[in-house]
This record gives C-alpha cells, sequence and structure tokens, in this order.
C-alpha cells in the first residue's frame, strides 16, 4: 500500500506492507486523515509516544470504512463507516486499537469526520474529567486557534461556562475565535494580557487549558484565580520556563500535566468511552465542530506538512485518500 513514511532524509511517499490488525485492533480503508502539529517531529524520525522513528508510517487520526476486526474488538463490524485516533495514519490503510474507534458522526462525510477523534479526546479530558470544569465558571484557552484549542473553547461553552477567553498571537484568528465560542479574545504577548483575563473573569479564571507553555507560566498565573486549576496540555511555546513558585503557593493553584504518551490503552479507551457518552450528541447535532482549512492528496503529503509549518492555516490541514 501507499503511505507517508519518515526517512533520513525527510518525508517520503513509499509502498509499505499493509498492516495486519492484533486481537485488539481494528483495519480500516482510509478516505482521509489529518495532520497535528506532533506530525512535523514524527515526519523527520522523532518518536511520538510509542509511534514514530524512521521508517514509520506518520500520522495520528483517519476515518474510513472498516475492512477486519480482531477478535476482541468489541461492537465493531466490517463495513462500519468510522473516524479513529492512532498511528499509522497517513496511508491507504490504518490499524488502531478498537477503543479508539468512532462511528461517523450523522451527516459528516470522511474529510471532515477526520478532523475530529484528537481534538474531541484530548480537549474533553483536559476540559472536564481532568480540568473539572463546572457550570459557571470562567475558563481561558491558551493557544486557541488551534484545532484541539478550538474545540476545547466549545466544549467549556457547551458545558456551561460564564466567560469562555482565547488566546491568539495572530490578530486575524483571533478575530475569528468568537465564531467558537470566546467571549473574549486576546493577544498573549500584550504585556497587558494576564490582567485583562483576570479582570474579565471577575476575580480570576477558574480553568486555564495551556498549550503553550514555555515562557507563558508565570502570566498564566497572574490571570489565574485563588484555588485554580492549570491543565499543561502542549509545549508550543517551549518546554521549559521561568516559574514564579511564591505565586503559585499564594493562589494555591492545581497545576496538572497531561499527555496521551506515557497512557495504557486501558485509559485511551476510557478517554475515549467517557468523551462518547458525555458529548457525542453534540458531535453528531454539528454543535461541536472544526473548520476545515485545506485538503491534500496523500501523494501531496510533503506540501501538506509544508502548509503546516508556515502556520498560516485555520482549522484542520486533512489528506484525501
Amino acid at each position: 500500500m501507499k503511505a507517508a513514511v519518515a526517512t533520513e532524509q525527510g518525508l517520503a511517499i513509499r509502498e509499505v506492507a499493509k498492516p495486519s490488525p492484533k486481537p485488539n485492533e481494528v483495519l480500516v480503508k482510509v478516505h482521509a486523515a489529518a495532520l497535528n502539529r506532533a506530525d512535523i517531529n514524527q515526519a523527520v524520525g522523532q518518536k511520538h509516544g510509542n509511534a514514530g522513528g524512521i521508517g514509520a508510517v506518520i500520522g495520528m487520526e483517519f476515518a474510513g470504512e472498516v475492512e477486519a476486526v480482531g477478535a476482541e474488538a468489541k461492537g465493531i463490524k466490517s463495513g462500519d463507516r468510522v473516524t479513529c485516533s492512532g498511528a499509522g495514519a497517513w496511508a491507504e490503510y490504518a490499524v488502531t486499537d478498537w477503543g479508539r474507534v468512532n462511528p461517523l458522526p450523522r451527516g459528516l462525510d470522511f474529510t471532515h469526520a477526520t478532523t475530529l477523534p484528537i481534538a474531541l479526546q484530548t480537549m474533553h479530558n483536559a476540559v472536564v474529567t481532568v480540568g473539572g470544569i463546572e457550570p459557571g465558571e470562567s475558563v481561558l484557552i491558551q493557544g486557541a486557534s488551534s484545532g484541539v484549542g478550538l474545540m476545547a473553547m466549545q466544549i467549556a461553552k457547551a458545558k456551561g461556562a460564564r466567560i469562555v477567553i482565547g488566546t491568539s498571537s495572530d490578530a486575524g484568528r483571533r478575530a475569528r475565535l468568537e465564531e467558537f465560542g470566546a467571549d473574549l479574545a486576546l493577544d498573549p504577548k500584550h504585556p497587558g494580557w494576564a490582567e485583562q483575563a483576570s479582570k474579565a473573569a471577575g476575580n480570576g479564571v477558574d480553568l486555564i487549558v495551556d498549550q503553550v507553555s514555555g515562557g507563558v507560566m508565570n502570566d498564566n498565573m497572574k490571570a489565574c484565580a485563588i484555588l485554580g486549576r492549570i491543565v499543561n496540555v502542549g509545549r508550543l511555546g517551549g518546554t521549559s520556563g521561568e516559574f514564579d513558585y511564591n505565586l503559585h503557593a499564594l493562589k494555591r493553584i492545581d497545576y496538572i500535566g497531561v499527555t496521551f504518551r506515557t497512557r495504557s490503552i486501558e485509559e485511551v479507551r476510557d478517554i475515549n468511552r467517557l468523551m462518547r457518552a458525555d458529548i457525542w450528541p453534540l458531535v453528531e447535532a454539528g454543535t461541536l465542530r472544526l473548520p476545515l482549512d485545506r485538503t491534500f492528496p496523500l501523494d501531496e503529503t510533503g506540501a501538506a506538512l509544508d502548509y503546516m509549518k508556515a502556520n498560516r492555516h485555520f482549522g484542520k490541514i486533512v489528506l484525501t485518500v
């Protein structure tokens, strides 16, 4: 089969063996696959958890038709139209654990459905399960113009947030955050953004979901309420930075780190199960959605990756297979 593979020279389209599902896995004939930031590093051979490395097929989410089902898989049959998270997505066929497979939402085609799994799983976990959002609370999404950021704002609004604040350093993207649930959009490069966020929330933000990290941590804590929570989801701004321990202690902030890389198969299944049980009706109603920025055929995966690196997109970039 044809697939996008990490090589020592970078990404390449190669003929590779068609995967066979293990007992816990499902084999899917891929019709569309989405790009994510982590794919940039995997494309040059960097590992992402247990996935990646030189010779690995790249990609983390895909949609298509089930071709074969392992003996341990539950609730899935051959011919089902599905959208999934899992490694090796940028290919004509992909396998994933049965617990990461979701039915194609009513009314969506494969191209739009593939934009959803990573954002839904990641941000339902961050906002609801780990972040513990309560109706009437204030929420700030740091890095809100990314696909997962846009989904986080919508989930927060759907769960009853009183005010949702989104940050983006790009003025054009910032202007569009209102379409996806933001009551206030702020520029994290502005020196007074933390004070603006704290004031808008009333007396500090109850829940901050941070995809940036790096140099924004102290400002996050300035924006945060006493007894607030900060969930560290991403490190796009760097993996280290200054940390005001005194401010952290004074505000008694819960600072929570999350990643899929160290989670077991059972934990990831549970994340997907909780998401489905809680917000899947909103997905099928079209309340939770992501914009599709641009599509590329599988043969032009390198161009799609370059487009993502240029950082000019708003919403998801999708490969059609």
